[in-house]
């Protein structure tokens, strides 16, 4: 089967892997549709992120979903033929951190696509997957390309999650790609009265407004446009940070009420804080990483019609253009979501 494998930054190429068989409580899965995720550009653009950096070749991916091939022995839920959206998140389920029921923070997990532990853990972006049953929520009534949008729905629901309450709330999205704009629709959904999405891109900023954004702000055309929100000591009860950018977790932070929640989800690197103001304002700065019990809930969501991610699905490329479907997601200007149309 062919697989989509990253070498070296710059160096993605479309390879033979061998084929792997369902073991008990396993499942073989033709895959279907691929998204490409900002860790994995990283990967692709510039060799890893941070510490982390690729050691040997990797193949990418985990946003995925496909149609159940092949049982493995005492899978009972599942039938030959069903799509499914298949979670990236394989915790161990006996570490400590699994065990006090934080299992995104496990001692060992196997996330797919990832080059934080070495040897590297493979990614899903493969012709044919084997998973655990327990990976996979039946998606039908989605089309493979809103069942792959699962992984990062799930992503902004935990995020959510850690937000705390949300109902009635003023929330405040920086940074309006894939992860901003689901954090709309998360936020909406949970509840949120007002929110106003703030970015450097028109474009991006037209896509908040598709999936509900209140209000938007152009940064590139106003670099004081939140400066009006911080007057009285702050607007905003809840500021989704998810650009990953020291200028805008500051800007959002001067826009932030007393006791308002910062959730940063943006990973650009170590940025300066101006503790001051965090201390004065007595704000909460909670880290959101990853997800995993999230992932059945946002399947239903978009099953029920709750959240609608469609609009955010701009491209789609067949697996022997992977090279080119890599461009397209780098270039902002011109993609929000490409995915990988695998069969």
């Amino acid at each position: 089967m062919k697989a989509i494998v990253i070498h070296t930054a710059k160096d993605l190429r479309v390879e033979e892997c061998a084929v792997e068989k369902p073991g008990p409580g396993e499942v073989e899965i033709r895959l279907a549709a691929g998204g490409i995720c900002g860790s994995d550009l990283h990967y692709y653009n510039h060799g890893g992120f941070g510490t982390v950096r690729l050691k040997e070749p990797m193949i990418l991916g985990h946003e995925v979903s496909g149609h159940v091939a092949a049982l493995g022995e005492g899978v009972s839920d599942l039938a030959i033929g069903d799509l499914v959206a298949v979670s990236p998140s394989r915790p161990c389920g006996a570490c400590d951190y699994c065990l006090k029921g934080l299992p995104n923070h496990c001692f060992h997990m196997r996330f797919y696509g990832s080059a934080m532990p070495f040897p590297h853990i493979q990614g899903a972006f493969r012709e044919r997957l084997v998973a655990k049953a327990s990976q996979c929520v039946k998606a039908e009534g989605l089309s493979a390309g809103e069942a792959a949008m699962a992984e990062p729905l799930s992503v902004t629901l935990h995020a959510t999650r850690r937000a705390g309450e949300m109902l009635g709330k003023r929330v405040l999205v920086t940074g309006c790609g894939p992860i901003g704009t689901l954090s709309i629709l998360a936020a909406r959904r949970a509840g949120a009265a007002e929110i106003v999405a703030a970015d450097l891109s028109e474009r991006a900023l037209g896509f908040a407004r598709a999936v509900g954004a209140d209000r938007t702000v152009n940064l590139s055309e106003d670099r004081d446009g939140l400066v009006p929100f911080s007057e009285n000591k702050g607007t905003f009860d809840v500021l989704y940070e998810c650009s990953g950018a020291q200028p805008a977790l500051v800007a959002g932070i001067q826009a932030l009420r007393p006791r308002g929640v910062i959730v940063q989800l943006g990973l650009g690197g170590d940025m300066a804080l101006p503790m001051m103001a965090i201390t004065a304002k007595e704000l909460d700065l909670r880290g959101s990483f990853r997800f995993h019990e999230e992932f059945a809930t946002a399947v239903k969501l978009m099953q029920g019609g709750l959240i609608d991610v469609k609009p955010l699905i701009t491209h789609t490329l067949p697996l022997g253009e992977a090279l080119k479907a890599f461009e397209i997601a780098s270039d902002k200007g011109q993609s929000m979501k490409t995915q990988i149309a695998f069969a």
